[in-house]
């Protein structure tokens, strides 16, 4: 993959070079450059420095570099071989500085950078062609607390169980090295170097061939809104990567569209391009988008979009987005005004199904009712607020989004973020009851959308997930105390007595006890079972796995309709497009109960209607025993009423080779049949 190609820029390198990205330090083959001893090319910008200098360490000797008369320096090492560190000196000063491309910081974002052969590495994931949003189940993990080592070969080792689960698709929490010990990777500083705290760079190679063999693909977490407060060191380099034109919470924009910003896109197209092409990553999740401001054309993002599906070339590439205000454009083709993205979380199903299963409407959970409808409406059309007053922030929120297709928004009931808020980070099972936290798990499994797990969701983890960041003290008081204000935006957390509770971000403990662990798969045997069954069902029932969603583009054939049948209880239809085919056929029901026992007399709703010239059978139910559930009675009652159990989910589908009754008038009067299941 050519740089000219992936990674667009105004300032090329020498073309005497066999260089793959425009700026770093790197190995360069023995016939590249005139040297008689191995050697690296090095190429940093540094526009406001007279001199350059590539100090190697421990011995001190340098490198001058040339002036490009561009901003860039540039030229070659001789003698520096991999595995060398390094840092770069500017106009003389005594202070050395990491380069800002490193590949990796094996003392952290304050120590030496040190130079890195990405060809040395044997992938085995030649006929690897990636995986397309259509169709994927997507699992949120933090390197650091998936395993009790918290390091990359400890996690491969896990993969294979997520595999059997049903999960085809790994978003890996923030890994660009960051200060401390631990922390949850938003405050990265070397967006090019894998933390040294997971291992080495070739582990996390050796982690995505893994994930690879397995079927699973690998997408990265990264933040292009904003750097760390501690070790940012691009800054040192030119001001111009920063921009205080934006109001940003996390720290100063990045500057993307402001004077000297054509170096800035490209350090971050480069970074883009960098984990795809030198990791073999599937795609990127984009942090906070709102807060990526760029009022040039093409945005960032969409240049963002172009250059990984560049770099992944015959593979198929996956680009998620974190949007807070839930702009539909993010996931919209170029050509239709968006950004290019795939996919996009959907906060506004998480919300409505938190406010359903606690009870809570606090702080941003304020414009939530977590009704029926409101489930049903998410199911169909996906975000809640597409352009409609939201109270809680005084403005309207969102943007029209039917005719999006349903894979482009990503449903989950638990992620990072939504977890912490908890104030204890205590996981959603923990604040509901099992009944419905297995049909809210049915509905979010079943439906139309793409899903997302959070690590440990799939077996009920007992352990929590904090907030947890290991800074120096002074700065460390100020993020706890930032946390704390954050978080008083809940009434409830406000209270003295909970704030005073709060555990400390930079506390080892709030980082040691989120550690999963994985023989809670075996304990905890019912929660496992029902994801594994869920998802094989998703994956293996051609009505469900085919996506289909709602509206007035949709319509009924091949879609999805979804009524109202009680206070807390609600039905979704999946309608069968037979003209493209799918094995037996036929509609489904997903019947979801959140309340008490609910009785139906009157079945006036079309949508419970049975197969033409037939009768619905039991196909799953979340009150299986093997889960936990406590037994599904037969849902019609003598004289056909139906009763949907309390706290429950059930999934119908057409009965095959039952006895028929006819009315004499050519109807059917054959009941609801519930048959052992065919699942």
């Amino acid at each position: 993959m050519g740089k000219s190609a992936t990674v667009p820029s105004a300032e090329h390198p020498p073309a005497d070079t066999s260089r793959r990205w425009p700026i770093g330090v790197e190995v360069q083959p023995g016939s590249a450059l005139p040297c008689a001893l191995p050697c690296a090319h090095a190429r940093v910008w540094a526009p406001e420095a007279g001199r350059v200098e590539l100090v190697v360490e421990p011995d001190g000797r340098t490198a001058v570099l040339e002036s490009e008369g561009n901003g860039y320096f540039s030229g070659a090492v001789p003698g520096l071989e991999a595995g060398a560190l390094y840092r770069f000196r500017l106009d003389g000063r005594e202070r050395l500085y990491p380069d800002p491309m490193s590949r990796f910081q094996p003392d952290g974002p304050h120590g030496p950078s040190q130079l890195v052969d990405p060809h040395r590495f044997a992938w085995t994931d030649q006929d690897w062609r990636g995986r397309p949003i259509a169709g994927q189940v997507i699992y949120e993990m933090h390197i650091g607390t998936f395993t009790r080592e918290g390091s990359w070969d400890a996690a491969l080792a896990e993969l294979a169980a997520l595999a059997e689960l049903g999960v085809t698709v790994l978003e890996v929490m923030p890994v660009s090295d960051f200060p401390g010990r631990f922390g949850w990777g938003y405050d990265g500083v070397n967006l090019f170097a894998p933390t040294h705290l997971y291992g080495d760079p070739d582990a996390m190679r050796r982690f995505v061939d893994g994930a690879h063999r397995l079927g699973l693909a690998v997408i990265l977490d990264v933040v292009y809104n904003h750097l760390g407060p501690d070790g940012n060191y691009l800054k040192c380099f030119a001001g111009a990567y920063f921009t205080d034109r934006y109001k940003n919470d996390w720290g100063a924009s990045i500057n993307f569209d402001g004077s000297d910003s054509a170096p800035v896109r490209e350090y971050f197209l480069t970074n883009a391009a960098f984990w795809i092409g030198e990791y073999h990553l599937d795609g990127l999740r984009l942090d906070a988008t709102q807060s990526i401001f760029d009022g040039s054309s093409p945005h960032i993002l969409t240049d963002i979009s172009r250059v990984v599906r560049e770099a992944a070339g015959h593979r198929a590439a996956i680009l998620v987005g974190e949007n807070e205000p839930q702009h539909s454009s993010m996931a919209k083709p170029e050509g239709e005004g968006g950004y290019g993205l795939c996919a996009i979380w959907n906060d506004d199903f998480h919300h409505s199904a938190m406010v359903a299963l606690t009870g809570r409407m606090e702080a941003y959970y304020s414009d939530y009712r977590g009704t029926p409808q409101e489930l049903v409406s998410a199911a169909k059309y996906g975000f809640l607020y597409q352009g409609q007053w939201y109270g809680w922030q005084g403005k309207r929120r969102g943007m029209p989004a039917f005719g999006m297709p349903q894979p482009a928004f990503v449903a989950f009931l638990q992620n990072h973020d939504q977890i912490a808020n908890s104030a204890r980070g205590l996981r959603l099972h923990a604040l509901t009851t099992p009944g419905r936290m297995r049909a809210m798990t049915a509905l979010t499994l079943l439906g139309p959308a793409t899903p997302m797990l959070f690590q440990g969701q799939e077996f009920a983890a007992s352990t929590p997930f904090l907030y947890f960041a290991d800074h120096q003290p002074e700065l460390a008081a100020m993020v706890g105390k930032g946390r704390a204000e954050f978080l008083s935006q809940f009434a409830s957390i406000a209270d003295p007595a909970m704030l005073d509770g709060l555990p400390r971000p930079d506390a080892e403990d709030s980082f040691t006890r989120c550690k999963l662990d994985h023989r809670e798969r075996e304990s905890n045997a019912g929660v496992w079972a029902l994801h594994r069954d869920l998802l094989r069902l998703r994956r293996e029932d051609p009505v469900f796995s085919a996506q289909r969603g709602g509206g007035p583009e949709s319509g009924q054939v091949g879609g999805l309709d979804g009524a109202v049948l009680g206070e807390e209880a609600f039905v979704l239809r999946f309608f069968h497009d037979g003209e493209k085919g799918g094995g037996e056929g036929g509609d489904r029901l997903l019947l979801v109960n959140l309340g008490r026992d609910l009785t139906l007399p009157v079945l006036a709703e079309p949508l419970l209607a049975p197969p033409a010239d037939g009768a619905w059978t039991l196909l799953w139910s979340s009150e299986e025993p093997a889960y936990g559930g406590c037994g599904t009675a037969p849902v019609e009652r003598p004289g056909g009423a139906w009763r949907l159990p309390g706290h429950a989910a059930l999934v119908l589908g057409p009965a095959r080779g039952f006895p028929r009754e006819s009315d004499g008038a050519g109807g059917n009067t054959t009941p609801v049949i519930v048959v052992s299941k065919s699942r």
